[in-house]
């Protein structure tokens, strides 16, 4: 008899150009998959930089050696039960490939942000520096971001708000089998209760 996935960790793997919310929404997935009774952990980016990845540069190889030690750390948690949230530009499609082959269990979640929305958001002006070429090797303007082939979710930040991208990835997470669907005040499934509605309205009720 094969494992229920819902009991099974997995990863969430956010990636986006700096600034198009990987770390806003990941923080609301993983209250509500708390909610939900799941044991979570966020290895966000920044954080990550601080601690597990401390001395080390922006140069392609160490940009790839980063994410594959936070590929690693998912890959750790989510054979243990966790879902491992990570949340990291990770601009290169081979090595999040990689960690997709090494997790198995990998959810690609893209935070998809027009630039001019980017340098809006932007309160340090970090996008401004690198177009007008005070700053090099910024990822997005001269050092390349390769947008994922075939992510299991895109969110667009600059036309929905953080919980609607939220909703939106959860509603994934039960499609793919790794959370049950949740239910609504009445007890039904968002697919149940739709039923239930039609069956009303074919019999005049609603």
């Amino acid at each position: 008899m094969s494992e229920n996935k819902t009991d099974r960790g997995f990863t969430l793997w956010f990636t986006g150009l700096s600034g198009a919310g990987k770390t806003t929404v990941s923080r609301i997935v993983a209250q509500l998959l708390r909610e939900r009774g799941k044991k979570v952990e966020i290895l966000d980016g920044d954080v990550v930089r601080t601690n597990l990845s401390k001395g080390l540069g922006f140069s392609k190889e160490d940009r790839d050696i980063n994410i594959r030690r936070i590929g690693f750390v998912c890959h750790l948690l989510s054979r243990n039960g966790v879902v491992a949230v990570g949340a990291a530009i990770s601009p290169y499609q081979a090595i999040r490939d990689e960690n997709r082959a090494l997790i198995g269990d990998f959810i690609e979640v893209y935070a998809r942000c027009t630039m001019d929305e980017l340098v809006k958001r932007d309160v340090k002006g970090l996008y401004k520096k690198a177009l007008a070429g005070e700053i090099k090797g910024f990822t997005g303007v001269d050092d390349p971001y390769e947008a994922p082939q075939n992510p299991e979710v895109v969110f667009d930040s600059d036309q929905e708000t953080p919980e609607q991208s939220a909703a939106k990835i959860m509603t994934k997470i039960e499609e793919l089998g790794y959370l049950e669907p949740a239910k609504s005040a009445s007890g039904y499934t968002a697919e149940e209760e739709s039923k239930v509605n039609e069956r009303l309205k074919s019999l005049g009720y609603l």
